[in-house]
């Protein structure tokens, strides 16, 4: 059967074959013969598909009258089907079979041209192309686009104030996005409006950002809720599905322009604008997260006004929509400031304290989630340490000394005491502890000084604020014991060492006396804030005797009064400290395992205050004024342009003084009123005479020989004052002979 068909198939002529109506059998073995020829394979589906799409190439080429008699053998074929079309479409049955077949031939087969055109040269390459630039241009010219002027900015402005309608809210978001397009060069963007002019560009801008929110408010019909913790979501106006559209366009032409302005005031009015608009960010997630992006690389990277507004935007989305918005932002905040703080200046300092206490605000808003957050980033500062003290190599040394860790040391001892007392927080202080008493012990030289001493002022924030006892009194004692500070130093240094942004000191840095000085005044200052956070603890006294003893064999050693004198004066406050709790505890009338009763006994004495605290309180104010004073002093120097002073060398000084001392002397006269020579008689090296002396003296006399001849030229000048000689001034210097006369008492005296 199968070799009678490929025959009759092959008798076929092509408008036989297109006429005739296409079986699945006959399609199947038809293609499987190209297919045993080319030796490939294929599944059942391809040929099911491959079939039908020939069937219906086959209906759409057939004529009206093959198809009608298609129809009627599906009568027999398949007359349930045949009777379902005449009961639900009798039009694809009873259709009139005088189509124009004629066209549908001249349709199905491509017809030569009359004549061959010749093959087109370059001209004519160039003539399509110009006529494919002609045609472009007039599809531009049919989307018209017009100028922006002032004039419309102030009628939008004006309509804008009286009626707030959907059309109007449109035209001024075209131009705005036709506004902020030129920002980035994008000129392919087609727009109703076009914005050249720079002052335009300013004025719809500003226009934007002043009164866009009111408009939308008033479109949209939405009023405040007198909760004002309560934000009121536009999403939960009925017009926002219609006006929706427009408002995605404004919202991204904002972040657009927020990612393209270097100005620090333009990007502040933008971000006040800003969060105006968190309530509309917040009812569409794919702009939320563009601003989400910009907000943070402002709060990490921008001016100090930038960082604020940043700051508070992100605060207002994640208080909104914290299951939303809290964990991501958290998680990007968190790796911001760990690539910002990689580098501490005086300048950076500042703003990575703003980092860290925003963050800090930012894991007060959700426990919780805290929590998971602390957690990880803890245990990862606690695996790196681990290597480090487990491989013992540069690197691993490098990952622990660093300003990240050390920042991200202090960031947690901040959250946790900022969010004491949390019962959620509270497991996390022991571990963190444990890694920062690590941090201080891996490598326990005297060239990271500094970053120990950072170390310890963290774990006193965090034993202050969560009333954990943490001893750190161990790790500052040691530093005054190491230190030979009786030694002379190496070298003078030109300014002193500013431990706040130093990590690590250099060998020259020993020994210079400005790291001794430096370290006094650390000490002393870290010592005193400790002593403080325990002064009013019923276990004072005992806390304060290792350090009293210790101090006091300092001031037995170190005989250099400078540094005596600080510590020596610390002493004093300590112990008086100590007595005053020693004389309070002995009045107490419980016991020591009375644990309520020592807690209420502890609060009273902090409220009454203690000697230390009255002291701390004190020194506190004017050390702030001391670094204030510090500051400013260093920018009026840097402003000043003093001169530099040039020492001579002591051959040139001798040199110089001669001929100062020589033209004292010097004089032009005329006069020959004393011939005689000055002649000094004597020993050369009497006292009061020395070489230099004489040769000035003998060089006088012979100017005075050169000039005695001249005496005949003093009548012409009379009147002129005339210089005394030589002879005169040395007569003049000496004076009158002082005259001794007996005194004549009367009777009286």
């Amino acid at each position: 059967m199968a070799a009678k068909q490929k025959r009759k198939l092959q008798d076929l002529s092509v408008d036989e074959f297109m006429l005739s109506g296409l079986d699945s059998g006959s399609d199947s073995e038809a293609d499987e013969e190209p297919e045993q020829q080319n030796g490939l394979k294929r599944s059942n589906k391809p040929k099911v598909l491959e079939s039908n799409a020939l069937t219906t190439d086959a209906g759409k080429l057939g004529n009206a009258t093959e198809h009608k008699k298609q129809l009627s053998r599906l009568q027999d074929k398949d007359p349930e089907f045949y009777k379902f079309l005449q009961a639900n479409d009798q039009k694809l049955l009873n259709f009139d079979d005088t189509d124009s077949s004629d066209d549908e031939e001249e349709r199905k087969y491509h017809r030569l041209p009359a004549a061959l055109e010749a093959a087109s040269s370059d001209d004519d390459d160039d003539e399509e192309d110009e006529e494919g630039l002609k045609a472009s241009k007039k599809s531009k010219k049919a989307v018209e686009v017009t100028k922006v002027t002032d004039k419309m900015i102030k009628d939008w402005k004006t309509l804008m104030k009286k009626d707030s309608n959907p059309h109007l809210f449109r035209e001024v978001t075209q131009a705005f996005k036709a506004a902020v397009s030129t920002t980035k060069g994008e000129g392919g963007i087609q727009c109703r409006y076009k914005v050249d002019d720079s002052s335009v560009f300013n004025a719809l801008v500003l226009f934007c950002i002043r009164d866009i929110y009111g408009a939308l408010q008033r479109m949209l019909n939405l009023k405040p809720e007198k909760d004002q913790k309560k934000l009121v979501l536009p999403s939960s106006s009925p017009r926002w599905q219609k006006n929706q559209i427009d408002i995605k366009m404004y919202l991204s032409g904002v972040i657009q322009l927020l990612s393209c302005l270097t100005e620090s005031t333009v990007i502040s009015a933008v971000l006040q604008h800003t969060n105006q608009l968190v309530p509309y960010f917040l009812c569409l997630p794919k702009q939320c997260r563009h601003l989400v992006k910009q907000l943070m690389k402002q709060w990490s990277t921008g001016e100090e006004t930038s960082r604020v507004l940043s700051f508070l935007a992100l605060n207002k989305m994640c208080r909104h929509k914290q299951e939303t918005y809290l964990n991501p932002i958290l998680k990007q905040m968190y790796i911001s400031y760990v690539q910002n703080c990689k580098f501490t200046s005086p300048n950076a300092l500042p703003m990575i304290n703003f980092m860290q206490r925003t963050l800090t605000e930012m894991y007060a808003l959700d426990t919780q989630a805290s929590y998971q957050h602390a957690f990880i980033y803890i245990r990862q500062l606690a695996i790196h340490l681990r290597n480090a003290m487990t491989m013992k190599k540069k690197e691993t040394y490098q990952s622990v000394y660093n300003w990240q860790y050390i920042h991200c040391l202090f960031l947690w001892c901040r959250v946790l005491s900022t969010l004491h007392p949390s019962d959620v927080l509270q497991p996390l202080i022991y571990p963190l502890c444990q890694v920062i008493l690590g941090t201080i012990k891996l490598v326990p030289s005297s060239r990271y000084y500094p970053l120990r001493m950072h170390c310890c002022r963290a774990l006193t924030l965090l034993s202050s604020s969560t009333n954990t006892f943490v001893p750190v009194l161990p790790f500052l004692l040691e530093m005054l014991q190491q230190v030979d500070f009786n030694k002379k130093p190496g070298r003078m240094s030109k300014k002193p060492i500013n431990f706040a942004v130093t990590l690590k000191l250099s060998n020259v840095n020993l020994t210079e006396k400005a790291y001794k000085d430096g370290l006094i005044d650390q000490l002393y200052d870290l010592i005193l804030e400790y002593f403080h956070t325990q002064s009013s603890s019923i276990g004072y006294p005992e806390l304060a005797l290792p350090t009293v003893i210790q101090l006091k064999a300092f001031l037995k050693e170190c005989k250099v009064p400078n540094y005596c004198k600080p510590m020596r004066q610390l002493l004093e406050k300590v112990q008086e400290n100590s007595s005053h709790i020693t004389g309070r505890r002995q009045k107490a009338a419980f016991g020591v395992a009375d644990a309520a009763a020592v807690a209420a006994w502890e609060k009273q004495i902090k409220e009454e205050g203690t000697p230390l605290s009255r002291y701390y309180s004190q020194w506190k104010k004017l050390r702030e004024k001391e670094i204030q004073l510090e500051i400013s002093g260093k920018e009026r120097m840097e402003d000043l342009d003093l001169p530099e002073i040039k020492r001579r060398k002591v051959q040139e000084k001798k040199v110089e003084d001669k001929k100062e001392f020589k033209d004292l002397f010097e004089y032009e006269s005329g006069s020959d009123e004393d011939d005689g020579k000055l002649k000094i008689k004597g020993k050369t090296g009497r006292r009061g005479y020395d070489d230099d002396y004489d040769e000035d003296m003998s060089d006088m006399s012979n100017d005075e020989e050169v000039m005695g001849g001249d005496s005949d030229d003093d009548d012409v000048d009379e009147e002129a004052p005339q210089p005394l000689s030589s002879s005169a001034l040395i007569k003049l210097a000496e004076g009158d002979e002082d005259l001794v006369e007996d005194l004549e008492l009367s009777d009286d005296d």
